[in-house]
């Protein structure tokens, strides 16, 4: 038996791989009509978590029967998906190439603890100045990389394409019927578009984006016809990858009750919305809501270097 084929039914297992379901008692955030329930996407692989594994590994079983064993990807100094490609290529071998934003971070390698440990583990980066960064959806400077790359596989910055979409779906149809709200915070908006494609008929999808100023609504439209969906974009905290002190507080104070640490650019900021939702409107029945934890627990060692003004994450 090949290689290819021992490491397709490999990706096929982890496909069809389900997250653990937590309930949280939400008596300490002053909310008596709980639990809430949180889907642990974070905890299913410990070297590539979340919903980055989820987008990737469609990607990765369509290289592999093309015949393509070289990821080309794109991510900037803390990047989840960067940290999540490098570990899912050397977990299932694959070579990783990333393209990084930053030429300034060439010469500082070993002081990011996302990029030395892609790096550590295999993935060659390339360090891109910002004007051609710019250029990372651009179809003529693609066809480039692919012929610079040749064979290779372009995943795009945040892992969000048609495969990775199908990939989140997958995970969403195998979740138990009973709750009637899926919660999931909004970044590329390829999380939200593949819970929406998964979602059974009767359910809604709520979005919590972690981006100032974009609407979601008209990109979601295309995605999962006659399944109703709400979006809250007041908790983005200032923009992506930027938070205060009360965000900050706010994480630290949900692991000291619950256990369960989140993060400061995706799930910390929709646990916090959701939690905040909860408490405006006591007509919704918390334990009809599934909230989906996207991992991203890998740059929280980055956040609080990089954030030295602000609390630290715990």
């Amino acid at each position: 038996m090949s290689r290819s084929h021992n490491t397709i039914i490999e990706l096929d297992h982890w496909l069809g791989q389900k997250a653990k379901i937590d309930s949280i008692d939400l008596s300490p955030f002053k909310i008596d009509r709980g639990p809430l329930y949180l889907l642990r996407e974070d905890r299913i692989m410990d070297e590539a978590s979340g919903n980055k594994l989820r987008k990737l590994l469609p990607n990765l079983k369509a290289a592999l029967s093309a015949g393509i064993n070289r990821i080309v990807t794109f991510g900037g100094a803390y990047s989840n998906h960067i940290a999540a490609t490098a570990a899912a290529g050397q977990m299932f071998g694959f070579e990783t190439i990333g393209l990084i934003r930053g030429e300034e971070l060439a010469q500082k390698i070993n002081e990011n603890p996302t990029l030395s440990q892609a790096h550590r583990i295999g993935m060659k980066l390339y360090f891109l100045n910002r004007s051609e960064y710019k250029r990372r959806s651009d179809p003529v400077y693609l066809d480039e990389l692919r012929a610079r790359f040749a064979p290779c596989l372009i995943i795009p910055e945040g892992g969000s394409n048609d495969l990775a979409i199908e990939g989140v779906a997958l995970m969403t149809r195998a979740l138990p019927k009973k709750f009637r709200i899926l919660c999931t915070p909004i970044g590329t908006g390829g999380t939200m578009a593949g819970v929406l494609n998964g979602a059974h008929l009767g359910r809604q999808v709520w979005g919590f984006s972690v981006l100032k100023g974009i609407d979601f609504r008209a990109q979601m439209s295309r995605y999962g016809n006659d399944i109703p969906r709400e979006f809250f974009d007041e908790y983005h905290f200032g923009g992506y990858a930027k938070a205060n002190n009360e965000l900050i507080d706010f994480i630290n104070n949900f692991k000291a009750q619950t256990g369960i640490a989140l993060d400061p650019v995706y799930t910390g900021k929709m646990m916090f919305g959701l939690i905040d939702v909860l408490r405006k409107n006591p007509s919704i029945k918390a334990q009809e809501i599934l909230a989906i934890h996207t991992g991203g627990l890998q740059g929280v060692a980055g956040f609080n270097q990089s954030n030295k003004a602000l609390l630290k994450i715990q």
